[in-house]
C-alpha cells in the first residue's frame, strides 16, 4: 500500500476528530480519552471504506484482510507508532535501528535481526519522524537539515532520536528494556541471588547511597528499578532522566504515591539551547520540592557534583547509574565527569569518599552467537571506606566473583564491613550471619552454552 495514501487517510481522520473534539468542548463535554479512541476507530473504519471504493475504481479491490491492515496502519500513525508499530509490538524487542533503507532489530537475548526499512525514500522517513514528533505533545522541533537532529517520546515512551547529519535518515527507537522488575524478579531471572537481594534490600531501606555501575547493556537501569521499589512508600522520591526507563510512578502508584518524575528537556532553538533544561538543574530543583531521595538515570556529566553533593546534603539513600567497561574502573570513570566539571582529583576523591555508600557492579556474558542467551547479574559489590593511603578512595569488597572456581557472579568475601552501616542493614532485616553462613552465596544455576555451569 502506497505511503502516502495512507498518510492522507490520516489526515482525513485527524482532521474529523479536530472538529468533532472542537464542537464537544463547545457544547461543554469534552472527548475523554476512551472516547477519543473509540471516535478515532469509528472514524478510520468510515474513511477507510470511501477511499477503498474509489481505489477499486482503478486498482483490483483489497481483500478484507488487506483493508483491516489499512485500518490498522491509519489507526497506528495517529494513535501509534505508525510503520514501526508492528515491529514494536514484538515481543522482546529492545532496540530498533533503522539506517537508510535497512533496519536492524535488537530483541533480549536474540541476535540482530537486518531487514529492509519499512520507509521506501528518505522524505517517507523524514515525515514519520515529524509526524510522530508533532504528535509527542513536547514541544519537540521538526527533523530537517537546519535542525540535523530531534528527538521525543513515542506513545508507549519509547525514546526516538532521529538524525540527518549521516548522510541519510537514520532513526534510532530506544523501548522500555528496563522491565518493572521486583527484585524477586531479578532472582529469577539469574541477575542476583537471596543474599545479594537481601543485602541491597536492606541497603535501600537503610538510606544507603548506591552507585549502579556496568557497560552497556548490562541491566544498570532494570536493577536500579528494582532497587527503587524498596524504597519505603511514605518517602517522597525523585527520578531524574534523559529517558523515562524507571517509570516507578507507573509500576506501583499505589505504593509510589510520592514519585517526582523529572525530565530533561532539549532546546527549542534551531541555533541555540533555548529552553534546555539538563540533569545538573533537575537536581537542585528536584530538592526544593523536598524529595528525601534521587535517583539519576545515569552520571555522565556536570549532574555528577549536584548528584553527590545531594546525597551528603540530605539525599540520602539516593542513587545512580554509572556507565564503566570495567569493575576496577568504576571510581576513575566518576571521576571524569567531576574533572570535566573543575574539581581537582583530591576535592573529587573526597566528595565520593563523602557521599557514596556502596558501589553494585552488574556484568553480562552474552551467548547468543552461541546459540544461549545474554547472562546478566552483580558481579561485585563495594563499600566506601574513606580515603586510601594513596589519598583515593579506599574501597572494601563485599562480594566479588570466584576466580579460582570460575565463578563469576557476587560471592561473601567475608570481607569485614562497617559496623555503623552493617547494623543499619540488621535493623532493616539483613542477618550479618549469611555472609558467613553462607559464603557460596544462594544462586541459581548458571545455564551456559554448550552445558558449561
Amino acid at each position: 500500500m502506497p505511503w502516502g495514501e495512507i498518510t492522507k487517510l490520516r489526515q482525513q481522520v485527524a482532521n474529523d476528530v479536530d472538529h468533532l473534539k472542537k464542537d464537544r468542548r463547545q457544547a461543554g463535554s469534552p472527548l475523554g480519552e476512551k472516547d477519543l479512541e473509540e471516535v478515532v476507530r469509528a472514524r478510520v473504519r468510515s474513511r477507510v471504506a470511501e477511499w477503498a471504493q474509489t481505489w477499486s475504481l482503478t486498482n483490483p479491490p483489497l481483500s478484507g484482510e488487506e483493508l483491516e491492515r489499512v485500518r490498522t496502519e491509519v489507526f497506528n500513525l495517529i494513535f501509534l507508532a505508525g510503520a514501526l508499530q508492528r515491529v514494536l509490538d514484538r515481543p522482546g524487542v529492545e532496540d530498533v535501528l533503522v539506517d537508510g533503507e535497512w533496519m536492524y532489530i535488537d530483541s533480549y537475548g536474540q541476535p540482530r535481526e537486518r531487514v529492509r526499512s519499512p520507509f521506501s525514500s528518505r522524505s517517507q522517513a523524514v515525515e514519520w519522524v515529524n509526524q510522530m514528533a508533532a504528535a509527542s505533545g513536547h514541544g519537540e522541533r521538526l527533523l530537517s537539515y537546519a535542525t540535523g537532529k530531534v528527538e521525543f517520546d513515542l506513545p508507549d515512551g519509547s525514546r526516538v532520536a532521529a538524525t540527518l547529519l549521516t548522510g541519510d535518515v537514520t532513526i534510532a527507537i530506544r523501548r522500555h528494556v528496563a522491565e518493572a522488575a521486583t527484585l524477586v524478579d531479578l532472582e529469577k531471572w539469574g541477575a542476583v541471588d537471596t543474599i545479594v537481594a537481601s543485602f541491597l534490600s536492606a541497603a535501600v531501606k537503610a538510606g544507603l547511597s548506591i552507585i549502579i555501575a556496568g557497560d552497556m547493556a548490562t541491566g544498570k537501569t532494570t536493577l536500579m528499578r528494582a532497587l527503587g521499589r524498596e524504597v519505603p512508600a511514605h518517602e517522597r522520591l525523585a527520578t531524574l532522566e534523559s529517558e523515562p526507563e524507571l517509570r516507578l510512578n507507573y509500576d506501583d502508584p499505589d505504593r509510589h504515591a510520592h514519585v517526582l518524575a523529572f525530565r530533561t528537556r532539549e532546546g527549542n532553538g534551531e541555533r541555540d539551547a533555548t529552553g534546555r533544561v539538563t540533569l545538573a538543574d533537575l537536581v537542585p530543583v528536584s530538592l526544593r520540592y523536598k524529595a528525601t531521595r534521587v535517583m539519576v538515570g545515569e552520571v555522565r556529566g556536570d549532574e555528577a557534583i549536584a548528584m553527590l553533593e545531594a546525597m551528603i546534603a540530605g539525599g540520602a539513600g539516593s542513587m545512580c547509574t554509572l556507565h564503566a567497561k570495567d569493575p576496577e574502573a568504576v571510581v576513575d570513570r566518576l571521576m571524569v565527569p567531576l574533572a570535566r566539571a573543575g574539581l581537582s582529583d583530591q576535592a573529587s576523591y573526597r566528595l565520593i569518599a563523602a557521599a557514596v555508600d556502596l558501589i553494585v557492579y552488574v556484568d553480562a556474558i552474552d551467548e547468543t552467537d552461541q546459540g544461549g542467551q545474554v547472562h546478566r547479574f552483580v558481579s561485585h559489590v563495594w563499600e566506601t571506606a574513606g580515603r586510601s593511603e594513596g589519598g583515593g578512595v579506599a574501597l572494601s569488597q563485599l562480594f566479588a566473583p570466584r576466580e579460582d572456581s570460575g565463578e563469576v557472579r557476587a560471592m561473601p568475601t567475608r570481607t569485614p564491613m562497617n559496623e555503623r552501616r552493617l547494623r543499619k542493614l540488621e535493623r532493616k532485616g539483613f542477618h550479618r550471619r549469611w555472609l558467613i553462613d553462607y559464603p557460596n552465596g544462594q544462586w541459581r544455576p548458571l545455564r551456559r552454552a554448550g552445558g558449561a555451569a
